[in-house]
């Protein structure tokens, strides 16, 4: 008996004024129709379209990852630790050299084979890539082919290459995808769903590939449509209109069945930076003091609805390993050593933030009413984000607030912790230069991946809140919404994954 799939459905004429322009045509029929025995197809309203056209050299990546259309060699399990994916395996045969044996039985969506030249070609196509991807940015690596393997060699010890690999930035794609004018996933990819077509900056469409390696995709297909306004999102799982909708804005969760809402932890913290280097916070002990007047809960109560975790540390709970090391003597002995707060009087200091972020000038007045009841003095300068990351690199700020990622393309949070603490770092707010901390940083970035690189990088991290060169404020959710029909979609912190071959809609 002939499955067919479910009807599209128009999103609702309910829906307000300024949302109707983005919403028209959305999921509307004439998209492919179910396979020979298939099931329902899942629509997808997602929060941003392509920038690079779908380009996997791009951060268009991660939607090819969130689709479950493109692979690569590693993929990384909860806990980041690196896993076989098109790779079957892997050694490292010396610290600069690792041979990836390259899993037999693979065809990309345009029934070519998965060979060893293949992936050659596409790893090659990264790194010379203009601009590169963001993953191999500092990175030597050269790739050859080697039998079944391909062997990948680094100008310096990279203990996180597999990890590296897992980045969706390098997913492998046939030699088809890479032509003079760019780079096309359609029919490409080896994943479970094959893109069929794309509709510039309003949607995809993409069938389940009955051909894949994996265990066969649960349904159909996905269909996407690109809806960058958050109360359209909101509006279109509401009316049922999508499936699947990406990050539901905290101020519409409230206009939603709590059941559609799921809350997912992200490794993203808000975090208050103290100028160690000049003025007022050049001296531990004020810094102390301004530690000490932070009502982090308050935060979280006010401008995010407690829809976002206190912070305990930089790293939050998306990390979930993270909380275990806190409890270990090192830790706490360092954070107890803290000089004690300074009496504050009148100190003038300046906060600085940016609008990108809708809920940072909130965090700003509920900071400046904090640290003033203190006894600073505090005067905010709020800016777009590009009028003000210099300033505050330069360092022309006494304190500012930064939303700030902590797990980069890797899955490690060792990078995030050089760059914004240590004394060569591109991205040092605090302008923190301090030996012990240096240290800790670097023994974190060359140990092996595992439980000691996970102690090492908390040690790390409790270096730099001894110093309290930044004090954490909280740890981001994203509020992913799905409709009661939908079973199995994937809430991941790092946002890789999204629709899986296990994903479907209940009947």
């Amino acid at each position: 008996m002939t499955a067919y799939p479910r009807r599209h459905r128009l999103f609702a004429l309910a829906l307000v004024p300024a949302a109707l322009p983005l919403l028209s045509g959305c999921f509307s029929p004439g998209v492919s129709a179910a396979p020979e025995g298939g099931d329902a197809r899942i629509s997808i309203a997602m929060l941003q379209p392509p920038r690079s056209g779908l380009s996997p050299l791009s951060d268009d990546a991660f939607k090819l990852s969130r689709w479950s259309t493109a692979e690569t060699l590693v993929v990384l399990a909860a806990d980041g630790t690196p896993e076989p994916a098109l790779a079957a395996g892997w050694e490292q045969v010396d610290d600069t050299t690792w041979r990836f044996d390259i899993r037999p039985g693979v065809t990309f969506h345009n029934g070519d084979a998965l060979t060893v030249d293949s992936v050659v070609n596409a790893l090659q196509h990264a790194i010379d890539a203009s601009p590169r991807p963001r993953i191999l940015n500092g990175v030597d690596m050269t790739v050859v082919a080697d039998g079944d393997a391909v062997v990948v060699t680094t100008g310096t010890t990279d203990p996180l290459l597999p990890n590296r690999l897992s980045s969706p930035q390098l997913a492998i794609l046939d030699d088809d995808a890479y032509t003079d004018t760019g780079v096309s996933p359609v029919g490409t990819g080896t994943g479970p769903f094959e893109l069929t077509a794309v509709d510039g900056i309003v949607g995809a469409t993409l069938d389940r590939y009955d051909g894949y390696w994996g265990d066969t995709a649960l349904a159909a297909g996905i269909d996407v449509r690109f809806v960058p306004d958050g109360t359209a999102r909101a509006a279109a799982l509401r009316t049922g209109a999508a499936d699947i909708v990406e990050a539901i804005p905290a101020g519409q969760a409230a206009t939603i069945d709590e059941n559609l809402l799921h809350e997912v932890a992200m490794p993203r913290t808000n975090t208050l930076y103290l100028n160690t280097a000049n003025g007022p916070f050049a001296d531990p002990a004020v810094r102390a003091a301004a530690r000490a007047a932070v009502d982090r809960a308050a935060i979280v109560a006010s401008v995010y609805e407690g829809r976002a975790d206190v912070a305990e540390g930089l790293l939050g709970p998306a990390l979930t390993w993270a909380a275990d090391y806190r409890d270990e003597s090192g830790y706490t002995d360092l954070l107890a050593a803290r000089p004690a707060a300074a009496a504050v009087s009148g100190i003038p200091i300046t906060l600085g933030t940016f609008t990108d972020r809708a809920e940072l000038p909130e965090v700003a007045v509920i900071l400046e009413q904090q640290l003033e009841a203190a006894g600073f003095v505090v005067q905010q300068d709020v800016r777009e984000y590009q009028f003000i990351e210099a300033d505050a690199l330069d360092g022309k700020f006494d304190a500012f607030i930064l939303s700030r990622a902590t797990v980069l393309d890797s899955g490690d949070p060792v990078a995030y912790l050089a760059s914004d603490f240590t004394c060569e770092g591109g991205f040092s707010i605090a302008q923190l230069c301090a030996a012990d901390v240096d240290r800790a940083v670097s023994t974190a970035s060359a140990t092996a991946a595992g439980t000691d690189r996970q102690r090492a990088t908390m040690a790390a991290e409790a270096r730099v809140l001894a110093t309290d060169a930044a004090v954490p404020l909280l740890h981001e959710r994203v509020v992913q919404g799905e409709s009661t029909s939908v079973v199995g979609a994937a809430r991941d912190p790092r946002e890789r994954l999204l629709v899986t071959a296990k994903t479907h809609l209940a009947d």
